[in-house]
């Protein structure tokens, strides 16, 4: 399990993360929800262990743990199988062995045989962050982190990545903290929704759920969170936040 207990984090410029109560269980895949910028990737590289909080602890029992990036960051002078076959490289894997595991996992993310030989120059923004997904689950990790993997993809990409790496986790039967700004993308992965103030950023509400698939089902759960005061003032715009105030004011 990765516990979060009382995590404080404070940057120069002020705080960001006030008061942090947070768990993820295994074979269990929570999405953090927050306007941009407030302090969601911050918190994903807290669990990562890439920063120290200022106060409270993070425990991680996880055995292994890899993470996606919001960009592929791939290897460019590799073809898609090299760079999905990386962490078995570092691994000391023989070559025939690696090749032939990579391939068979971005043969399952959606790849043809004739993509396999390419190199990231040559493929979509959507196959290159296809490759950085099957990277990071190649290795079997029982923690993914991911980062907003799908910001930069376009809406029908992004569904079908978000049903793949849902099916992915379901399948491994590993733990996934994943973070996003979008409500609907919120409610087509997460077992459980925890939802971020504006910075510095405390955990608002927390929601278990069954992830919804189809469209009508997707935006009446994400209208069914906005109907929440505390969800819709916390994934407000910082403008509708300040008019709001403005109005209750006068």
């Amino acid at each position: 399990m990765l516990r979060l207990g009382d995590v404080r984090l404070d940057f120069a410029d002020g705080p960001v993360l006030a008061g942090i109560d947070l768990a993820v269980r295994p074979g269990e895949l929570v999405v953090l929800l927050g306007r941009s910028g407030c302090g969601k990737t911050t918190l994903l590289r807290l669990a990562a262990g890439v920063l120290a909080p200022t106060g409270g602890q993070v425990e991680n029992a996880f055995r292994d743990a890899a993470m996606v990036f919001q960009e592929p960051r791939l290897l460019p002078w590799a073809d898609a199988r090299d760079n999905a076959a990386f962490g078995f490289k570092a691994r000391g894997l023989p070559a025939a062995a690696r090749r032939a595991m990579a391939e068979e996992i971005l043969i399952r993310l959606g790849f043809g045989p004739g993509d396999l030989h390419k190199r990231p120059p040559a493929l979509s923004g959507g196959m290159q962050q296809r490759v950085a997904i099957a990277r990071a689950l190649a290795l079997a990790p029982d923690l993914v982190l991911m980062d907003e993997p799908f910001a930069a993809l376009d809406v029908g990409l992004r569904a079908e990545l978000q049903r793949i790496v849902r099916a992915e986790v379901e399948r491994a039967g590993m733990a996934a903290l994943f973070v996003t700004h979008d409500i609907t993308e919120a409610v087509r992965l997460a077992d459980r929704i925890v939802v971020l103030s504006p910075r510095p950023a405390r955990v608002v509400a927390q929601i278990e759920q069954r992830p919804a698939t189809a469209p009508d089902a997707v935006y009446a759960a994400a209208a069914e969170l906005l109907r929440r005061p505390e969800v819709a003032d916390a994934l407000a715009p910082p403008e509708a936040t300040v008019a709001g105030a403005g109005r209750v004011a006068g």
